[in-house]
């Protein structure tokens, strides 16, 4: 049982790493009364590189830092806990080549902020690695994401709310996507 708890501790620290650092900087934001939205992505700028490593970091207000903290918590220990010889690589992909898709070709002039393109990312992934490979718990597990997320996933890859950066939804999706495709015959995904 120990063993069981420390595999799924053992999943969970890249995810709260992330996490801690999301809440850090809010909360740096909230007693310095300091704005670290320029550290956004902000599309084909010199300065919105910046946000290629730090926009998942940055988030708007409490809603917006509390809807991207437990859905990253979630999808992420699924991910390392599941996959955890090619969860390093998926979280990598949906982490900074989604950023570079949304600084490349978002129409929008703005900062994008937030971490909701890594969790479309890895939702993406983890429901479509599942109906690729075809295996029992890949399955479940795909099974698991369309139920909690399905809707919510399909509605916010549109544009619907201005504040909102559907491109980030869109760009994690189709990286997780590509990132299921590119893994799907790997032989070995588990430790164990």
């Amino acid at each position: 049982m120990a063993s069981h708890e420390n595999q799924i501790f053992g999943s969970s620290v890249v995810p709260f790493r992330l996490v801690f650092l999301m809440w850090l900087s809010f909360t740096i934001e909230f007693y310095l009364g300091v704005d670290l939205g320029y550290l956004g992505i902000f599309p084909r700028t010199f300065h919105g590189l910046l946000g290629i490593f730090f926009a998942p970091m940055i988030h708007g207000n409490l809603g917006h830092l509390i809807s991207n903290t437990f859905p990253l918590l979630f999808l992420g220990t699924l991910l390392y806990f599941f996959y955890d010889r090619i969860g390093g690589t998926v979280f990598f992909n949906c982490y900074f080549i989604t950023n570079i898709l949304i600084w490349l070709f978002s129409p929008r002039a703005s900062y994008h902020i937030g971490a909701s393109g890594l969790i479309y990312g890895i939702a993406s992934f983890l429901i479509l690695f599942g109906l690729l490979r075809q295996d029992f718990l890949s399955l479940v597990i795909s099974l698991i994401i369309i139920l909690v997320y399905g809707s919510a996933f399909l509605y916010g890859v549109f544009p619907t709310d201005p504040r909102v950066s559907w491109e980030a939804h869109l760009f994690g999706a189709l990286t997780g996507a590509v990132s299921a495709f590119t893994l799907a015959n790997k032989k070995r995904i588990r430790n164990g």
